[in-house]
């Protein structure tokens, strides 16, 4: 999704917006804060507009007309000025992260080993993502972070660092304490986090949170039918349900790419639900041995879970008697038969199953070995 001209077109949770606007209008913008939502709400694309109103160099105010800052400046940018545009040219994130990657590649070895993936478009504004292969900001990162921190900004106003996801190490984590709890005065942090208890409880209590909530299906559903109107009215309603009312998510989902996940997954369900019979897993370990290594394997196993978890989380919503949060309605007698099916702890230990794939990703394991094996984990506790 583009990042947004203007704040006006960021859709959805003007009041979290709006508090921010005002407070960087005020020059009151918390030095340490996290920017809280599902996946796919716009929580990067919201952190570099927050620091393009910081650094702009116009320092554009518009009055708000309603709500609790009615009546009071709101912080914009101008989107034209060597800040604004530098910033801006971060937005594709995954693009400037793969050139980061290429560019690792092509150092000598004894060189790699302590270089890490950041990416850096505006001298004043260090965005920090995951470093592949597990996918985790490092030492190296948080403490390249803490040493620039220390030097005032060279061409703006603030210096600002984004990290964009909460999975940090252990190491990491700690570092970043002393640096969250005593910013210096013209530095800001922006934490990105779908979930405060990702995140450690001593992190969290030095940080404010703007939280930006789901939409409701109705509103996804009604920007689908203006934006992809190729999309029918029953395939605008099942991906404004699947995209969990992320707007983000709902405008770049791929129907056929879920589907695709989905129907391994279902074939994992299954296995596990005729586990003990005479059932043929031919077609278990078929599916299985496609999850190869490397970047396109990581991004089908990450779909892979995604799906199967939207799926669990719709067999417990029917469990509980709360048909109508269902998200995969395409599905819904077949989810229904599965709820009856499985139990409660069945699909607790199904969850944990697909953390420990997760974590088996972070060291790097062969994936279809790690499938199989969650495979099998499943089919034994229904015995």
């Amino acid at each position: 999704m583009p990042l947004p001209s203007k704040f006006s077109e960021f859709f959805g949770n003007q009041p979290v917006v709006d508090n921010l606007r005002a407070a960087i209008a005020a020059g009151r913008l918390p030095h340490s804060l996290i920017l809280l939502g599902p996946r796919g709400a716009g929580k990067y694309s919201l952190a570099l507009l927050l620091a393009m109103a910081l650094e702009c160099e116009a320092q554009p105010r518009e009055t708000a007309s309603s709500g609790t800052h009615a009546g009071q400046p709101l912080a914009g940018f101008c989107g034209c000025c060597r800040n604004c545009t530098r910033i801006a040219e971060a937005a594709d994130l995954e693009a400037k992260i793969e050139e980061s990657v290429a560019a690792r590649e092509e150092m000598r070895e004894v060189d790699k080993k302590d270089t890490r993936v950041m990416v850096q478009t505006h001298p004043d504004v260090l965005i920090l993502p995951p470093d592949p292969p597990q996918l985790l900001i490092k030492l190296g990162q948080v403490r390249t972070l803490i040493q620039r921190a220390q030097y005032m900004p060279t061409e703006a106003r603030a210096k600002v660092f984004l990290l964009t996801s909460p999975a940090l190490m252990k190491e990491a984590a700690n570092s970043l304490l002393k640096v969250l709890e005593e910013p210096p005065a013209y530095v800001h942090i922006v934490l990105l986090a779908e979930n405060l208890g990702e995140l450690l409880p001593t992190i969290r209590s030095r940080c404010a949170v703007g939280h930006l909530g789901a939409l409701p299906v109705e509103e996804i559903a009604a920007l689908l039918a203006e934006r992809r109107p190729q999309l029918g009215q029953a395939e605008r309603e099942l991906t404004a349900r699947l995209s969990e009312g992320a707007v983000g998510r709902a405008l770049g989902f791929q129907l056929a790419e879920y589907a695709a996940a989905r129907t391994d997954a279902l074939t994992m369900l299954h296995a596990a639900e005729h586990a003990g019979g005479v059932e043929d897993h031919s077609a278990l370990f078929r599916m299985t041995e496609t999850y190869r290594a490397g970047a396109e394997g990581q991004s089908k196993t990450t779909a892979l879970l995604r799906a199967l978890s939207s799926l669990l989380e719709d067999m417990l919503m029917l469990q509980a008697g709360v048909p109508d949060r269902v998200r995969n309605i395409d599905k819904r007698a077949e989810l229904q038969r599965l709820a009856d099916t499985f139990t409660f702890g069945w699909i607790e230990g199904a969850v944990r199953a697909m953390d420990a794939v997760q974590k088996g990703m972070r060291r790097n394991l062969l994936r279809s070995l790690s499938l199989d094996a969650m495979a099998v984990e499943l089919e034994a506790s229904r015995r």
